[in-house]
């Protein structure tokens, strides 16, 4: 195929990249005309869409258009081209973590741990399965995990406390940076703070990178109840990161009858 038309097929793959798309004749011959949720259109000849299509790259039903898998890891190629083949792997995104200097925003692959994948989940309402402060704390404690070097050891409870003084011996906290032991006491802090009964499924799916089948069959839950532990502990862990301020004047309810009124200590009531 020419250089025009490679250009086009790269225009398609990714419009598509970005969802589905209506496609319609154009008023000119031979031209069909590419839109898609976002408004954004593209005309492109119909024999490219034809290319693409014997390639396995789209699918067609009735007029609308959508990538294939294949056509997926082509668009994802052709986003990174230092990179090409790692990059078909990846579904990369934004998010703010936590840094020496602050929050700052990265880029994360969301096809690199459970958390990310199920975060793309929508609900039957349409409606994403995690919000974005429950993703974000998620990510915060695998961020803090990978930073404090906290290796899992058969026999050793890695959640143990790391106030239990200095080592000497090789990995010991003697020898951990201050980042690292800064880190390390974050992850203990959060973890206290979801508590013994929901901070399980979090370090499996979180820092152990589990995904939620294996946890319910390591744990003996019934099948789907991880995902609902899992937000149910990452609500929990949310609050922890970002607690609610309380609420400024707070009335004291009391419950009594119409003409009750309360009583002084050492007083009596008139």
């Amino acid at each position: 195929m020419s250089i025009d038309g490679e250009k086009a097929q790269k225009r398609v793959l990714a419009l598509l990249a970005k969802g589905a798309a209506e496609c319609e004749p154009a008023a000119t011959g031979g031209k069909m005309v590419l839109e898609n949720d976002r408004s954004d259109r593209i005309a492109v000849g119909a024999d490219v869409l034809a290319v693409l299509s014997r390639q396995g790259l789209v699918v067609c039903a009735g007029r609308t258009l959508r990538l294939t898998p294949d056509g997926q890891a082509a668009a994802r190629r052709q986003e990174s081209p230092t990179d090409p083949f790692q990059s078909q792997h990846r579904d990369l995104d934004t998010a703010m973590v936590d840094t020496a200097t602050g929050r700052q925003a990265a880029l994360i692959n969301l096809s690199e741990s459970p958390l990310g994948q199920l975060a793309r989940r929508k609900s039957k309402a349409g409606q994403p399965f995690l919000n974005n402060s429950e993703f974000v704390a998620g990510e915060r404690l695998r961020s803090d995990y990978t930073r404090g070097q906290i290796m899992p050891r058969m026999g050793a409870n890695w959640v143990a406390s790391v106030s239990c003084g200095k080592r000497s011996a090789g990995g010991g906290v003697a020898e951990l940076t201050d980042a690292a032991l800064a880190a390390r006491q974050r992850v203990n802090r959060a973890i206290d703070a979801v508590g013994p009964e929901l901070s399980g499924v979090l370090i499996d799916v979180c820092c152990f990178l589990k995904g939620l089948e294996r946890v319910e069959t390591e744990r003996g839950w019934p099948v789907r109840s991880a995902k609902v532990m899992l937000k149910s502990a990452l609500g929990v862990l949310a609050r922890h990161y970002n607690p609610h301020p309380a609420s400024a004047g707070r009335k004291v309810l009391h419950w009594g009858a119409e003409d009750y009124r309360p009583r002084m200590s050492g007083t009596q009531a008139t």
